[in-house]
């Protein structure tokens, strides 16, 4: 990172931005040709969890390309200056690397259902039906690697 100041080193700090947020940036690429979807997704510390039709381009890319960037920014605030080059943004963002498998198993399934749900409303006690569950494609990111980077802090 060129500007060490804006680095967020605290891996607490980066778990709250990936927490208490409500989407997720990731980046796939299609012989080389970049695709970016923004999608709802869930953060259990180990990965991150998003939910998709079965079908569709994104499934096709992953099939054949699993590797994934991801990106989560919050708090962007832009903050006015007296000129205009004096303006800036106050924000806290995350990317990271890793890979992107499907989940098939009903039992991961489940389980990446309730991180996801906990992500928008919090603990609760879902109860998903089976037939809900089978119809969704559960998308995994492995985390790779991790960095985070804020400013106005």
């Amino acid at each position: 990172m060129r500007k060490k100041e804006k680095q967020m080193t605290d891996p607490a700090e980066i778990d709250a931005v990936l927490l208490n947020n409500k989407i997720c940036r990731i980046a796939l690429s299609d012989n080389n040709k970049p695709y970016l979807i923004p999608m709802s997704y869930g953060y259990d510390k180990k990965s991150i969890y998003l939910h998709c039709a079965k079908e569709g381009y994104k499934i096709d890319i992953i099939n054949k390309n699993n590797q994934v960037c991801f990106e989560v920014t919050d708090s962007i605030e832009i903050t006015q200056g007296n000129k205009a080059c004096n303006f800036s943004t106050k924000y806290r963002s995350v990317i990271g690397f890793g890979s992107i498998h499907l989940v098939n198993d009903q039992q991961k399934k489940i389980k990446a259902l309730h991180i996801l749900m906990k992500q928008y409303v919090g603990e609760q006690d879902w109860q998903f039906l089976p037939a809900s569950v089978n119809n969704v494609q559960i998308l995994e990111i492995q985390i790779e690697s991790i960095t985070g980077k804020k400013s106005g802090y």
